[in-house]
């Protein structure tokens, strides 16, 4: 295991900066998610730590020492890849125990190894099986066996469970967390699942265009998004955004058709307008954050069902309020028609306000 320090790490294809002065630090056993869309830099994030790609400026550290000329083979880091790359022509035994034959391992402690680790993922009795014969989910376990078995000091993972169908993906992610639990290894893992990264990771790393918009523990990525990028990324489905006003003693409005929305703003925002620095923001509420009545309450916005989304343990309900859509989740009981009218209720403790020209949030 391994401290891994990134500091103002930037890499260029052309006209297009992949990667932006990202500093990012990854502690000694720690399990860090780097989490954004596609095209955000987290690949070539990975392929720089591991040697696979020269940056074109910043510096990466591990242990306490720059490792920016050492070659791949010299950082001993483990890269599970989207694809799993295996060697079609080799058996399970040998795609394991290829990088103990390539330092030299005598036989005897390559078949430990090998036999420690494919217990562990319990996939010994397919030692003698290529990756022809495997399903997709028996191929992902060799390709993480080949990773384990090298006893790198920093694991990389790029998005290893993609190419997996929904109930094995979840069955994975309970693997990768024991597994890390266990053995307690420095782990970076990209992917572009939210949800993945949530119920994996220590800390999340979330990346947009290259650059770092916020790094945090998944509760606090959650509760307390630095932006509007982050507070729409992170949450399923994501959180909802409407435009208010601000009056002069701090009350957020927003303008609706029947009526108007009146929530009192947090003192932070408050402030901001006492000083005179925004006239408008944009609200924030997650859909677990709404109530559905269907009476009129105070502080109450009106709007009527446009469709519902039934979950099995939950029922997803789109509200039309005047030409926007407000997403609330409901009870998997709630039982509501097309048309019918409704009031949305907020939880005043749970809002989100940003500014809408910096889009961070107040």
């Amino acid at each position: 295991m391994a401290q891994l320090e990134i500091e103002n790490l930037t890499k260029q294809f052309g006209s297009v900066i992949a990667v932006n002065e990202l500093t990012l630090d990854v502690a000694d056993g720690e399990f860090v998610v780097l989490l954004g869309p596609n095209g955000a830099g987290k690949t070539t994030t990975l392929r720089c730590v591991a040697g696979l790609e020269k940056p074109d400026a910043g510096h990466v550290k591990m242990e306490g020492q720059w490792v920016d000329r050492a070659s791949p083979a010299e950082r001993n880091v483990a890269f599970v890849f989207q694809n799993y790359a295996l060697y079609p022509r080799k058996t399970v035994f040998q795609n394991i125990a290829f990088p103990l034959e390539a330092r030299g391992c005598s036989k005897d402690e390559i078949r430990r190894r090998v036999h420690q680790v494919t217990d562990l993922l319990h996939i010994t009795r397919l030692l003698e099986r290529r990756p022809s014969q495997l399903s997709g989910g028996e191929q992902q376990r060799v390709a993480l066996g080949r990773a384990l078995v090298r006893q790198a000091r920093i694991y990389l993972m790029d998005e290893p469970l993609t190419n997996l169908d929904f109930k094995l993906r979840v069955e994975m992610r309970g693997e990768f967390k024991r597994l890390h639990d266990e053995f307690r290894t420095t782990l970076l893992y990209v992917t572009n699942d939210q949800t993945e990264a949530m119920a994996l990771a220590d800390r999340i790393a979330v990346l947009n265009r290259g650059c770092l918009q916020q790094a945090g523990s998944p509760r606090e990525v959650y509760d307390h998004p630095v932006n509007l990028f982050v507070a729409g990324f992170i949450g399923f489905p994501r959180m909802n955004f409407l435009d208010c006003a601000l009056s002069t003693d701090g009350a957020a409005r927003l303008g609706a058709p029947d009526g108007t929305w009146a929530i009192p703003a947090p003192d932070r925002v408050r402030d901001a307008v006492r000083r005179g620095e925004c006239e408008r923001v944009i609200l924030g509420i997650r859909p677990e954050d709404l109530v559905l009545a269907l009476q009129e309450k105070p502080g109450s916005l009106a709007g009527r069902v446009f469709v519902t989304e039934p979950l099995g343990d939950r029922t997803i309900v789109d509200v039309q309020v005047g030409d926007r859509i407000v997403k609330v989740k409901a009870s998997a009981d709630t039982e509501l028609g097309a048309g019918q009218a409704v009031w949305l209720v907020p939880d005043l403790n749970r809002l989100h306000v940003f500014d809408p020209q910096t889009e961070q949030a107040l």
